[in-house]
This record gives C-alpha cells, sequence and structure tokens, in this order.
C-alpha cells in the first residue's frame, strides 16, 4: 500500500507544474512515523532527523534516499522534541520545546557535541528558557501561544516561532530570541507575523539559508519566504508564500543549499512518510 500511495504522490507531484513543485526524493525509514525535524550540517550531505515526543530518544542520520546511514542514543529524555538546527561549528541542536497546552515552565534546547555524532551515544549540555511573556502555567485558552514546533541558530542565538494553539488565530507566529549558550534564559519577543486562521497553518519548523538572506517558515499549507529583513528582526521586510498543494503533515524543514529546501512528512494513515525536495528558483 505505501508504495502504491508513493507511486500516486510521483504522479501527482509530477503532474503539478506550479512553482514550488514539491520533489519526492525518497521514502523515510521504516518504523520512523512521526519525524519532526531535520537538519543538514554545513560541509555534509546527511540529514539528522528525529521524532516527536514519547518516542525514543534517538537522532538518525539518512542519505538524501532516506536510508538510515547512523543511530545515535541521546542522553535525555525525548518529553517534546519538535526541530533540529546546528551552528557554524557542526554542533547540533534538539528544540525540546513542544508546548501543547502552554504549560510547561522549563523549556530546553539540547547541544549535542560535533565530535559525539560519530559515537553510538552522546551527552548533552541543556539550554534552558522560559518566553518573557507568558506569566501563567497554563494560561487561559485565549492566551495558548506559548507551543512552538520550529527554530534556527544564527550568529549565537537561537530564534524560536510558536505555534499558536487559539481557534481562529492557529496561523500566528511569535519570534523569541535565546542566548546560544548554557543557562536560564527569558526568551526576547521580537515581532510576530500572522500566515492564516486555520489549522493548515499552524508553523511548524524554520530555518536560515546558510547567506543569511532568506528565512523559511513551514506548514502544512505552504512555505513562507522572508528575504529584505531588518537584522534579526526576521519577520519583517518581504514575504513570499509557496503553497503546497498537496496536503501531509509537513513537521521538517531545512535548507540543503541557499535556494533549495528539505521537507519532511509524519506518516498519518496513507499519507506522508517521505523525503522532499524544494527549489526556491
Amino acid at each position: 500500500m505505501k508504495k502504491i500511495t508513493l507511486l500516486l504522490s510521483l504522479f501527482l507531484l509530477i503532474s503539478c507544474q506550479n512553482f514550488g513543485q514539491l520533489k519526492v526524493l525518497g521514502e523515510l525509514p521504516g518504523g520512523l512515523k512521526e519525524i519532526s525535524g531535520n537538519e543538514i550540517i554545513t560541509g555534509s550531505d546527511l540529514i539528522w532527523i528525529h521524532e516527536d515526543g514519547g518516542h525514543k530518544s534517538k537522532i538518525f542520520a539518512i542519505d538524501q534516499h532516506g536510508k538510515i546511514i547512523k543511530e545515535l542514543d541521546i542522553e535525555a529524555k525525548n518529553t517534546d522534541w519538535e526541530d533540529m538546527t546546528s551552528d557554524e561549528f557542526g554542533n547540533l541542536y534538539i528544540g525540546d520545546f513542544g508546548n501543547n497546552y502552554s504549560s510547561r515552565n522549563h523549556l530546553k534546547i539540547l547541544k549535542i557535541d560535533k565530535k559525539d555524532l560519530n559515537k553510538k551515544n552522546a551527552e548533552v549540555e541543556e539550554i534552558e528558557f522560559e518566553y518573557e511573556n507568558q506569566y501563567k502555567f497554563p494560561p487561559k485558552k485565549k492566551d495558548r501561544f506559548f507551543d512552538a514546533e520550529a527554530f534556527f541558530y544564527s550568529k549565537n542565538y537561537f530564534y524560536v516561532f510558536t505555534k499558536s494553539r487559539v481557534e481562529k488565530e492557529y496561523g500566528k507566529t511569535w519570534l523569541y530570541k535565546i542566548p546560544a549558550k548554557k543557562g536560564k534564559h527569558k526568551a526576547q519577543l521580537i515581532g510576530y507575523y500572522n500566515n492564516c486562521d486555520d489549522n493548515d497553518c499552524w508553523i511548524t519548523s524554520a530555518d536560515i539559508s546558510s547567506d543569511g538572506k532568506k528565512v523559511v517558515l513551514l506548514s502544512q499549507k505552504n512555505v513562507l519566504i522572508f528575504t529584505d529583513f531588518k537584522n534579526d528582526d526576521f519577520l519583517s521586510g518581504k514575504v513570499k508564500k509557496i503553497y503546497l498543494n498537496h496536503k501531509s503533515q509537513k513537521e521538517g524543514i531545512c535548507f540543503k543549499d541557499n535556494n533549495t529546501l528539505i521537507i519532511t512528512d509524519e506518516e498519518s494513515g496513507n499519507k506522508g512518510g517521505f523525503l522532499y525536495e524544494l527549489k526556491l528558483n
């Protein structure tokens, strides 16, 4: 059934000539049904992936066709891992900040040192944070803007994009800034953007291009590309929306190069569970 679904997906995608067309690269590894983050470290062709909260504390390096090349056990609980990023030194980071009810007050980013990526087990350094404008845990339903599934690293800071749980405001994302160093931090609010209103507009992953000129946000519905922003107010400047015309639970996005994106989606029923490429021009 999965092979039939893949063939149908390939046919549908090939027949769609719209700009931003998704290209299926391969099927994600069997048994990994809830991939929620991906990242390519500079100088490597491998794509690092992980599963959502409740799954094993493992990360996997796959090739461009979805084959597992490495597995790494992480010595930290997978409370709610949601996204990955890396720095210019090749260190990898996992965002343990899933927060469905906005009730967690000790959110974490886990640092994996580059030298540990070739081992079987890796210890982590924890970077803790809270949002500077959250005062109740949980807040009232109308104020539950503190879930998050998206972040990236840039110039010694992490930038977290929240996922709204507020009805009729699902597409709203708030951008926060956190120092990329060990300690307990208050996440500084920079700005916000409203994608659209329904839950297909939830922001589920983010990345910045290696040249620092493009920021992308992912939802099930579209990819947002921000350019010409001022300093690190990444939600300012110009924005272009690429409508994917392909419905699945897309959870991971990262730059392969400055003009090519890698996207992953979760497997649910007969949908998803694939590795995609998206050309920006």
